[in-house]
């Protein structure tokens, strides 16, 4: 238990660190944003969990194949946040990346790669 407790603690901790950072620094809580903070702490998590390589190599192959079709939403947001309001926007920008994500693994699923 006290495991688990660790594990929701630091990854938290992650996400408050980009948040505070970002109210300070636009560019600098974008790219610690931006890094890939989330699946390097998910890939230790397995790694000291004592999961098969296979599998902790699949979760990084898989991770990178679901962030290319969220990529769009990043230049959609800022242009109509000033036009939409936020949830509006936050909304629409999260209904983009269902359609951009649903037509990515029908492209990709061409190559042999199966997302869904």
């Amino acid at each position: 238990m006290l495991w688990l407790i660790t594990k929701y603690g630091l990854t938290a901790a992650v996400i408050v660190l980009v948040s505070e950072v970002a109210k300070r620094s636009d560019r600098l809580g974008a790219l610690i944003a931006s890094l890939p903070l989330v699946t390097v702490l998910t890939l230790i998590w397995l790694y000291v969990e004592k999961q098969p390589a296979d599998k902790i190599a699949n979760h990084a192959w898989y991770t990178f194949w679901y962030v290319v079709p969220t990529l769009p939403m990043f230049l959609v947001f800022p242009a109509l946040l000033p036009r939409c309001g936020f949830w509006l926007t936050l909304l629409v920008c999260v209904v983009l990346t269902m359609l951009c994500f649903g037509l990515f693994a029908l492209v990709v699923r061409r190559m042999g790669i199966h997302l869904l």
